[in-house]
């Protein structure tokens, strides 16, 4: 790899809580002498994870919530085309994903975008294992086994958990997942930096071999329709599975499947911005996302308005079908030039949530102590992960608190800032949760 130029991306990856931010911050405290851009990413409804990882020279950029893949790869794009102007000011990248990303995404970002795949190489992906609760997920996330398929170098995180018996069978499992990649033991992630970076073991051929799609982009969006429009048309939008709709119109080249698979990778950073809200009869202009708001009975009719009469393609979030999408012209239906069915974005375990809260108010350390305690006891089956920075009362610093299951862990961090406001974060992602249970059991809490 030393002829090649481009910079390095190591991207990190695990199922909720196996140990991904603790390795991080190991590799951000080693005395390598490297310069870091450090990308965020997390599931969960309040960003905790920045805070989480230790203040050092590095750079820590946060993507949108939500899991890295079709959804935000816009962002992801972005960010790294940012970078690239600052490039004299760091050596590598690393990307921490959220532990409910599928990683293939992230992967197919750096071989299908020209713009990245000319600056950067992906030089591996490190997928840590819960060796303690793996085996609680395997079977019913798909998203745990995908990063592990995905992976150059497994960390079979936590090994001081469990017996040599688990620990031979899990790792007879790991390797029928995935025999290509090589496998290390660790407590608390304690594996060297060379074992994780500049490995130079993404293995393209490998990942075709095993998904033939891999390069075949997966989308935030289904569908892709070019219409010849002049000034303004009608779109008529019928009852659908959902109470919204994301659309997008722009201009493209021709109507052809590769001037729409252009097309689309252009919408992919689109896509990734805040929509503009439209309600039934509004007006949706060119060049920004908007929502369509279908909350009266329908059909449901909006105006199209571009600028210059031309080829436009109008980007839809989903299948035309699936609205019965029709655009009119003077009264008249008017066909597509083109349309065409794209891959479409992986979905997740719909019963995996997450519940986070923000409070100004200092908490009372006993009664949280007591509670986290109860609820551990009584839910830790069903919280795949806990997390937060929180201010206790009479305390000058912050608590850093992780919980994976029933195990939890919390310590004081960096004092608090006397010109920073004092605020406690904190997110519960799992299953079963009950926002209005949790929401009255931390009120109580306040101090």
């Amino acid at each position: 790899m030393s002829s090649d130029s481009r910079i390095p991306v190591t991207v990190l990856t695990g199922f909720l809580g196996s140990g991904k931010t603790t390795l991080l911050n190991r590799i951000l405290t080693e005395h390598h002498g490297q310069r870091i851009a450090v990308i965020e990413n997390e599931f969960g409804e309040v960003g905790v994870d920045q805070g989480l990882v230790i203040s050092a020279d590095e750079e820590v950029f946060e993507m949108n919530n939500g899991c890295i893949c079709c959804t935000v790869r816009g962002d992801l794009i972005r960010i790294l085309g940012n970078l690239v102007r600052r490039k004299d000011r760091f050596d590598r990248v690393i990307v921490e994903t959220t532990g409910l990303a599928n990683p293939g995404p992230v992967a197919q970002t750096f071989f299908v975008d020209d713009d990245v795949k000319g600056d950067y190489r992906l030089d591996g992906i490190v997928t840590l294992v819960d060796a303690a609760h793996i085996e609680l997920h395997l079977d019913d996330s798909p998203e745990a086994g995908e990063q592990i398929g995905f992976a150059d170098v497994i960390v079979l995180n936590k090994t001081d958990l469990v017996g040599a018996e688990q620990l031979a069978r899990l790792e007879a499992r790991l390797t029928t997942m995935n025999g290509a990649a090589s496998l290390r033991r660790a407590q608390m992630a304690d594996v060297s930096i060379a074992e994780v970076l500049d490995i130079g073991g993404f293995d393209l051929a490998r990942s075709l071999e095993r998904r033939p799609r891999f390069l075949e982009p997966e989308y935030p969006f289904e569908w892709v329709g070019a219409y010849q429009l002049t000034g303004r048309a009608g779109l008529v939008v019928s009852p659908g599975p959902d109470p919204s709709i994301d659309v997008l119109l722009a201009p493209i080249a021709e109507p052809n499947r590769a001037a729409v698979d252009r097309h689309a990778e252009q919408m992919l950073r689109r896509f990734s911005e805040p929509p503009i809200l439209v309600a039934p009869g509004g007006t949706i202009t060119e060049g920004a996302l908007h929502r369509l708001q279908l909350v009266e009975p329908g059909p449901w009719n909006f105006t199209l308005q571009v600028e210059t009469a031309g080829l436009w393609a109008l980007t839809s979030q989903h299948l035309a079908s699936e609205f019965a999408l029709r655009v009119v012209v003077d009264g008249h239906e008017c066909p597509p030039a083109i349309a065409v069915e794209l891959v479409a974005a992986h979905g997740h375990d719909e019963t995996v949530t997450s519940v986070g809260f923000e409070l100004e108010r200092p908490l009372d350390g006993t009664r949280l102590n007591s509670w986290l305690s109860t609820l551990l006891r009584e839910q830790g089956t069903d919280i795949f992960r806990m997390k937060g920075i929180l201010d206790i009362a009479g305390e000058d610093r912050r608590f850093v608190f992780q919980g994976v299951h029933m195990l939890f862990d919390g310590r004081p961090g960096a004092e608090w800032k006397k010109d920073e406001p004092r605020r406690s974060q904190l997110v519960f992602i799992g299953k079963n949760l009950d926002r209005q249970a949790l929401t009255r059991e931390l009120d109580a809490c306040v101090a």
